[in-house]
């Protein structure tokens, strides 16, 4: 697909586009070369002979990295839905003090237009807190799911849970900031998941747990 140059535009009401990237490095995000390896390995072996059936799933998507990385496994039939809350208002006061400071930039449109400079559609989005996936995703229906979402604990019990519930029996389940120190709320959050039975952990890197 050719790719649209970058360029600013302003819309009628003053505000500016956002800017096509024309290759993938210029999209912002926090996605390593180590961990697209390993969403690699794991995807091309889920499409890979017979295939293993279900959808994709990422909850808390910024500004569409690793979404666009793992729009390029969807196989026709199969449903791509991504859950974040964009540029709507958060749902409590902690929430607000975490988008304000980690995501002040994150918009919806931002996120369209990286990921239409890839691809051909947009995924289904959900701009809604990820707690509301249970209630719009198919139970059991999701081989592989990226957990990228808020980093407070209750939050991350909550997306533990979803992701749970969507996932097929042998699904992948990826959670970023297991170890980060900036955000404990998660490891806490995704251990006790582990120490309790819920997730079994395949492999780790340095930012990821894939379960």
């Amino acid at each position: 697909m050719s790719h649209v140059s970058q360029a600013s535009v302003t819309t009628p009401d003053g505000e500016p586009t956002p800017l096509v990237p024309t290759t993938y490095g210029e999209v912002k995000g926090w996605f390593s070369a180590y961990d697209q390896v390993l969403f690699d390995w794991f995807l091309t072996r889920q499409n890979s002979g017979e295939g293993q059936p279900g959808d994709l799933l990422e909850l808390g998507a910024f500004m569409g990295k690793s979404a666009i990385f793992l729009g390029r496994y969807l196989r026709p039939g199969e449903e791509f839905t991504v859950c974040d809350l964009f540029d709507s208002p958060a749902t409590d006061d902690f929430n607000v003090a975490e988008n304000r400071s980690s995501y002040p930039t994150l918009t919806r449109r931002g996120f369209e237009t990286n990921y239409l400079a890839f691809h051909e559609a947009l995924p289904t989005l959900i701009q809604a807190p990820t707690s509301v996936v249970a209630d719009r995703v198919k139970p059991t229906s999701c081989r592989f799911v990226h957990v990228d979402a808020s980093h407070l604990y209750e939050h991350v019990v909550t997306d533990i849970a979803s992701s749970q519930l969507v996932a097929t029996p042998d699904a992948v389940v990826v959670f970023d900031d297991y170890r980060s120190e900036h955000c404990p709320g998660v490891a806490a959050a995704v251990w006790t998941a582990v120490v309790t039975g819920g997730l079994h952990p395949i492999c780790v890197s340095a930012s990821k747990l894939y379960a």
